[in-house]
């Protein structure tokens, strides 16, 4: 751990500012209210300014992140209904849930997990800013290439005989075909009555020829940050992998759902990007 560079993943910061730029500059009502993840990423002046945080060009990235993220609310809010009492975070990053909302998220452990490195950085930064580390939030720190991630959830406090939702939102995309698949077939083993929300990126054939321009842009800077795109999923593929994996159901939650969901009576034209969808498994 000690040679770990404590610092934040540049993803994960962009995530937070595009967020933060939902609630700053676009209409209300807002979809998805963060920003204390605007307050931990602390960016240096003229961030508003970076090429990436155009509010105009970028707004269907940005739209796709709040609606991702407040679908996964959505769910969390439903399963405390039904009695699931733990909510694993694949790939944390400056996730807010546990400050944001400690009224719904002290109704589960919650388990953060992520990069060693990245998240020493969020802990701190969240000392920093008075936010204590309750009872029922694990930040538990895994080095994906040489831990057994699922053992360290379980050493954290993580019960597989209780059921769980699991989520790992922006994710696949880094992952090699094999690790999607391994992750699918890992997750499959979860006690009856839980739940995978994953997203997951189409290939770009099947994007309209204006986002197709910024997915190019996306995954080039990811090229250049040293993270590229591995995988990329038609929707009836991420449903039939899931069921092969051993899930009992699994359904596709398109962009256009998301847009009937929670963006019909927008007047701005603010809609989320069709490259990004969502599969929900059940086991």
């Amino acid at each position: 751990m000690a040679h770990e560079t404590i610092t934040p993943d540049n993803t994960a910061v962009r995530v937070a500012l595009w967020r933060a730029i939902h609630v700053l500059d676009d209409a209300p009502p807002h979809v998805f209210d963060d920003r204390v993840g605007l307050r931990l990423a602390a960016p240096e002046d003229g961030w508003r300014e970076r090429p990436d945080m155009e509010p105009r060009n970028t707004a269907p990235m940005r739209a796709g992140i709040v609606s991702r993220a407040r679908f996964l609310e959505d769910l969390l809010a439903e399963q405390a209904e039904r009695g699931v009492d733990q909510y694993v975070v694949l790939g944390a990053g400056l996730d807010t849930f546990a400050q944001r909302r400690p009224d719904l998220a002290a109704r589960f452990t919650v388990f953060e997990v992520d990069q060693p490195g990245p998240q020493a950085w969020k802990r701190q930064r969240l000392s920093e800013l008075g936010f204590d580390l309750p009872p029922w939030l694990r930040l538990v720190p895994v080095d994906f290439e040489v831990d057994a991630w699922w053992q360290r959830l379980i050493e954290a406090g993580f019960d597989p005989t209780r059921p769980a939702l699991v989520a790992s939102a922006g994710v696949s995309m880094y992952l090699t075909r094999e690790a999607n698949i391994a992750t699918l077939r890992q997750l499959s083993a979860l006690a009856p009555g839980s739940t995978l929300a994953t997203t997951f990126l189409l290939p770009l054939e099947l994007v309209d020829p204006d986002e197709q321009r910024m997915r190019r842009f996306a995954e080039e800077g990811a090229r250049r940050s040293g993270t590229p795109f591995l995988s990329f999923f038609r929707p009836d593929e991420m449903v039939r992998l899931a069921k092969d994996a051993g899930f009992a159901a699994a359904r596709h939650i398109s962009a256009a759902e998301l847009t009937a969901r929670y963006f019909a009576d927008r007047t701005d034209g603010l809609r989320p990007a069709e490259s990004e969808q969502i599969i929900v498994a059940t086991t």
